[in-house]
């Protein structure tokens, strides 16, 4: 492993905390997924505020077309939603969704809103059996993931959101996810 100079004390304060900001932002730019803290404070010195680094970070980009995003533990670099359609027409990628089903996207809130859930807790929910193929749909997505085995007979398999989840969705962790409800008061969801 290489060892790096993590705590650049030859640097005067205000150019070792804008290097600290840059090798935040380039473990965000480098990584397709959300960067844990520990892998974020592995590049920085022992006494700086992780978090702080963050915000200032996330201020100097404020003008880029492309923002930090805290994703349940970990941050990443997003684009800014407002160029989204920038980047479709540019690299032709056309309409491009998630590429669910609205039965598939009803699953996914099920095991969102009472994870960690088994097949026969969705099929309670739904009235009828859920597809291990629908199951494998959302999990092949990085949408969800097996979760602690069920504390009953033959202890089935729950399922669990992922950090793919909350990116795919633009939430910073469960929290943000839209009061139940709220949803049911909306006419959006059923009882």
């Amino acid at each position: 492993m290489e060892m790096i100079d993590r705590e650049l004390a030859a640097l005067p304060p205000e150019l070792r905390w804008r290097e600290w900001m840059r090798r935040i932002e380039a473990m965000l730019f480098a990584s397709a997924r959300p960067v844990p803290r520990a892998d974020l404070a592995r590049v920085v010195g022992q006494g700086a505020g992780l978090d702080l680094l963050i915000d200032d970070l996330a201020a100097d980009l404020a003008d880029r077309p492309y923002e930090v995003l805290r994703v349940g533990e970990g941050w990443m670099l997003r684009t800014r939603p407002a160029y989204g359609a920038v980047i479709r027409a540019a690299a032709d990628l056309g309409d491009r969704e998630i590429g669910l089903t609205e039965r598939d996207l009803a699953v996914l809130a099920a095991i969102a809103y009472h994870q960690p859930i088994t097949r026969d807790g969705l099929a309670e929910i739904f009235g009828q059996e859920i597809s291990r193929e629908l199951i494998g749909r959302l999990a092949t997505r990085d949408l969800i993931a097996p979760g602690p085995r069920a504390p009953r007979r033959g202890a089935p398999y729950t399922y669990v959101t992922t950090p793919g989840f909350l990116a795919a969705f633009g939430l910073q962790d469960l929290r943000d996810l839209p009061d139940a409800e709220a949803l049911r008061d909306a006419g959006l969801a059923e009882e």
